[in-house]
């Protein structure tokens, strides 16, 4: 947090505007937009809220199949059995770590043959990384099935100079702590129809008719940020490239110290897109390190590092466990390879240099 982020903070406390909506979440939204380069936007209490809102958007209900990357976090998918619909993974490429568009096109071209389309296809864009969105929309519009994208982990990538996000007929984007600019928890919806921002507004605000009493003829949800936390967004905003910076300088540096220990394979940043090194990630060969992921993970824990596993791909999860599946063997390696590093904006040269330290000795060690 800096110095502007505290000032539109102390002017929404100035001016008693503390409850949902206000002056700053349309500026947050503008401004989100203007960043972005979305038509229109919707600050909301979270990216999964932003992706519930998304899907019902799109009319996904009771029955219908939603296509959806698997190397993802479980809120991706969550939000599809919200709706009572059923998720199908797809599984990566190994060039962007995303959703591979080859798989996906076999999938739909043999769900077009049979008739059962999927209601929507969810794209996650992973670890900063923009996934190949052009095959994969034009698949999409192909069968005429909304593309929504989920670029929670990606704000401040690029794909071929546009923000991922912005492509699809919804992207959502989260300002969870853990992301690159941060409300404490926030999400924004962004569309280029206007009509459903619209209607995106009206749900996450109740559902509320004008009139006036209370009156509701659609179920809504209190899903609107909040003008404090909006405040707090905006001033994220302004530093959001000095953010991306400090990430990529993280990787550059982890990649030049550590790039040409046997078995360590950092992952790749792809021709098509500007990845913003939201998480250093890299996979790890055991034979040729000499040691495996999860060995290396404790370890590190062992001297309060704190690194984590790529994903667990959504097809492992128990709660997905009887979901279809199309691929998995990539998004399976990489999660069984795949380590996460600490990659904070805020690390400084020593703290680099101690997870550096650290992960040599385990190399000459072993």
């Amino acid at each position: 947090m800096g110095s502007q982020e505290l000032a539109f903070v102390k002017q929404a406390f100035d001016t008693n505007w503390i409850a949902p909506v206000g002056p700053h979440v349309d500026a947050f939204e503008q401004e989100f937009c203007q960043v972005t380069g979305a038509s229109y936007a919707v600050a909301v209490s979270s990216g999964t809220a932003a992706l519930h809102l998304a899907l019902q958007l799109v009319g996904v209900g009771p029955g219908d199949e939603v296509f959806c990357s698997t190397l993802t976090f479980a809120a991706t998918a969550n939000p599809i059995i919200y709706l009572g619909a059923k998720p199908v993974f797809i599984d990566s490429d190994r060039i962007s770590w995303n959703m591979n568009p080859e798989l996906l096109q076999e999938a739909l071209q043999k769900r077009a043959s049979n008739g059962k389309l999927p209601k929507a296809v969810i794209l996650v864009h992973l670890y900063g990384q923009s996934a190949d969105i052009e095959p994969i929309l034009q698949v999409c519009d192909q069968y005429n099935i909304p593309l929504i994208e989920d670029a929670a982990e990606a704000l401040g990538a690029t794909y071929k100079g546009l923000s991922p996000g912005t492509f699809g007929r919804l992207g959502i984007y989260s300002f969870n702590g853990n992301k690159i600019i941060t409300t404490s928890g926030g999400g924004m919806l962004v569309s280029d129809d206007e009509k459903l921002v619209v209607k995106a507004k009206f749900l996450a605000t109740q559902a509320r008719d004008p009139a006036p009493h209370y009156q509701h003829s659609e179920i809504g949800y209190n899903y609107r940020l909040s003008n404090v936390l909006a405040g707090i967004g905006r001033g994220q905003l302004q530093v959001l490239n000095q953010r991306v910076a400090a990430r990529r300088r993280n990787f550059e540096i982890y990649q030049s110290a550590l790039g040409d220990l046997p078995g360590i394979e950092f992952m790749p940043e792809t021709n098509f897109g500007y990845s913003t090194r939201w998480l250093t990630a890299l996979t790890v060969a055991t034979e040729a390190f000499g040691a495996d992921r999860e060995y290396i993970r404790l370890q590190l824990a062992k001297q309060q590092i704190e690194a984590r596993p790529v994903w667990k791909p959504l097809h492992l999860q128990p709660v997905f466990s009887e979901c279809e599946c199309i691929g998995g063997e990539v998004g399976e390696d990489l999660f069984l390879r795949g380590l996460c590093l600490p990659s904070g904006s805020n690390l400084t040269d020593e703290d680099l240099a101690r997870v550096i330290s650290a992960i040599k000795a385990i190399y000459l060690t072993t």
